[in-house]
């Protein structure tokens, strides 16, 4: 089971390889678009009944990103302190808010993107930790975001029909960059089942309390998974 990366930034990004090289083009016009706003794709696809998870189902998922960089998931407008290779069940359907910090170069500073759960994966019985939702930011995620430009990264389960033959990276799944005239998430979905969709962005939580819940999503429930004493 091998997913892969979609990453798409508001501003000019220098590619290694363009997806479009692989796609043919589609016709019609996509109910979903990359820059619609966090959580709609997720709630309309769950309100169409696609593929919709048990409610008691958390997808796990495991935030990655370059040394020295603390993941820490948000829990009631607070966060806890934070870790290297954070791993926690997510619903799906949700959005949630969390907290990076040690950023590269950046000393202080913080960034508090979201990730949007839109489906779920289906590993073995008993093999659910074992193959995480991977949410891996790299430096030049962090330094867009500190410069105040948005990314997006769409994660998705690849077709095995019409996978590309690439190995995968020594860090994890592929990251493709596609330029900001292409839609991430419409690349995504020709190459695979959309899973989870990451924004990084410069955005900071709210001072006034009343505008805490709408920038936490209404603070949805997540399950801490505790990795094994070696």
């Amino acid at each position: 089971m091998l997913l892969l990366l979609i990453a798409g930034c508001v501003s000019s990004i220098a590619m290694a390889a363009d997806p479009s090289d692989y796609l043919s083009p589609r016709a019609g016009h996509p109910l979903f678009t990359g820059d619609m706003p966090a959580g709609a794709i997720a709630a309309t696809r769950q309100a169409m009944g696609h593929q919709q998870p048990p409610p008691v189902y958390y997808q796990p998922v495991k935030f990655q990103g370059p040394p020295g960089v603390r993941f820490s998931l948000a829990q009631y407008g607070s966060f806890e302190e934070g870790e290297s290779d954070l791993m926690a069940g997510l619903m799906i359907g949700q959005v949630y808010r969390f907290r990076v910090t040690g950023l590269p170069r950046a000393e202080g500073a913080e960034l508090y993107p979201t990730i949007e759960m839109v489906d779920r994966t289906y590993p073995p019985p008993g093999l659910a930790t074992t193959y995480p939702i991977p949410i891996n930011l790299d430096e030049d995620d962090i330094l867009a975001a500190l410069e105040g430009r948005l990314v997006t990264r769409v994660i998705y389960l690849e077709d095995p029909q019409t996978a590309v033959p690439l190995a995968e990276g020594p860090n994890g799944p592929i990251a493709f960059d596609v330029p900001e005239y292409q839609d991430p998430l419409e690349v995504a979905d020709l190459r695979g089942r959309t899973v989870a969709i990451l924004r990084v962005g410069s955005l900071a939580p709210p001072r006034a309390e009343v505008l805490k819940a709408q920038f936490f999503f209404g603070h949805p429930s997540w399950a801490p998974i505790f990795k094994p004493n070696p």
